[in-house]
């Protein structure tokens, strides 16, 4: 059964390690394909993303292997410029892969790339911007042909933020001749990321965590050995269950840096904090309303990729709040699964008012996409009786075993 068990209503007490990013490692990885030779990915999340990334990798030529957290991909044998559909269809991510092939082989073919459902995430400015530096594509119903001979320089006003986009350029121009700039670019930690991989393997990068990007193409990259670093999305949902069920945990390795804007609305709801240096210590519940409404927004704001797991914590503090989604126009999915489990939340297009003081109730819900499906795990833990989250590839597609890691925090939950 493709599920996830929780019997609800414990608190937590325990401590778990933060794997390695899944946003930081898919561009890694991709970007191995820049490198003429074996680099090694250490820290690297062992999840479904990540082996579809991998084997579209294969497919074109690298020889992988895994040991533990650590990755090696020899690039040495690439001659492939076509990726298989059934992995291309299943990850958006598959688009970065576009920018790096195009540098090496100068061609590349593949279909319309997948994900998770929620909203419009079309590829247009990917393409707009890789034409700029020289690329011809050519696009058909299904997807498209995109060669090029090396691609050049280009200065990149964007209309507006994308990480995806950003990846995808600085993919493009690390190896393009001339400098590329862009603008603005993608101030995310997993971008800063790329950069350092990048510039260690002897790429010329100047801006990163900035919103001014500027790359000079060099000729040729060598091979490295880096290491991904921790994920503080998974972070924020660990934070989230505490925050739902109540207790003590404590976060090893926890990116505090990187989270102030979701450790700050935690400290709104009432929870107390403690940033160390080997991560984050949590404690309490939340019990306080927000005076303001969440806002998403791109970093160094709240991440879109945690508003639904703080919708269930909202759901769960008594006092209630506003949402306001700006990032994605149909992250709202969950509510209905939540309303089954008793929440009151009322949806007028891109806001979400959640009232407080009402129990909620384990039942059989579905998830329909990665986070949502993790927020409904952390909402069954603090609800009342057994519940089951259905659809639980999605989950797997961003965390290595999530049983496990809330089994280390103290809670009662399997995976069936």
């Amino acid at each position: 059964m493709d599920a996830v068990r929780i019997y609800g209503g414990n608190c937590l007490s325990g401590q778990t390690k933060i794997q390695g990013s899944k946003n930081a490692s898919l561009p890694i990885l991709a970007a191995t394909l820049l490198i003429d030779g074996t680099c090694e990915i250490t820290n690297c999340p062992d999840i479904s993303d990540v082996y579809h990334m991998l084997r579209l990798l294969e497919s074109l030529g690298c020889v992988v292997s895994r040991e533990a957290d650590a990755i090696r991909i020899d690039t040495k044998g690439v001659a492939e410029c076509d990726m298989p559909a059934d992995s291309v269809g299943v990850m958006r991510s598959s688009i970065m892969l576009l920018g790096a092939l195009l540098a090496r082989m100068g061609e590349v073919a593949m279909e319309y790339p997948g994900g998770c459902v929620i909203g419009r995430r079309p590829i247009d400015q990917h393409l707009y911007t890789l034409r700029r530096m020289g690329v011809e594509i050519t696009e058909g119903p299904e997807g498209f042909c995109a060669r090029a001979g090396r691609l050049h320089g280009a200065v990149h006003e964007l209309p507006f933020v994308s990480v995806g986009v950003t990846e995808n350029l600085v993919l493009a121009a690390v190896l393009a001749e001339g400098e590329t700039v862009i603008h603005p670019a993608a101030r995310e930690p997993e971008i800063q990321a790329l950069c350092e991989f990048l510039v260690s393997a002897g790429g010329k990068i100047e801006g990163a965590g900035t919103d001014r990007l500027v790359i000079e193409g060099v000729k040729k990259l060598h091979p490295v050995r880096f290491r991904v670093p921790a994920d503080r999305i998974v972070a924020g949902t660990w934070l989230a269950a505490c925050l739902c069920a109540g207790g003590r945990v404590f976060l090893e390795d926890a990116p505090c840096g990187q989270m102030e804007s979701v450790l700050a609305c935690a400290e709104n709801l009432g929870v107390n904090l403690r940033r160390l240096p080997e991560g984050l210590l949590v404690e309490g519940r939340a019990c306080k309303g927000l005076k303001e409404a969440l806002v998403t927004a791109v970093y160094p704001g709240f991440p879109t990729d945690l508003q639904s797991l703080f919708m269930a914590v909202i759901a769960f503090s008594g006092h209630g709040g506003r949402i306001e989604e700006t990032v994605f126009e149909n992250r709202f999915r969950i509510v209905q699964e939540l309303q089954k489990m008793g929440a009151d939340i009322r949806v007028e297009g891109n806001r979400a008012t959640v009232r407080g003081g009402r129990k909620l109730h384990n039942t059989i819900v579905e998830a329909k996409e990665l986070r949502g499906g993790a927020a409904l795990v952390v909402a069954a833990l603090a609800a009342e009786g057994t519940g089951i989250v259905t659809n639980r590839h999605f989950i797997d597609r961003g965390y290595e075993d999530i049983a496990r890691s809330l089994r280390d925090l103290g809670a009662e939950i399997e995976l069936t």
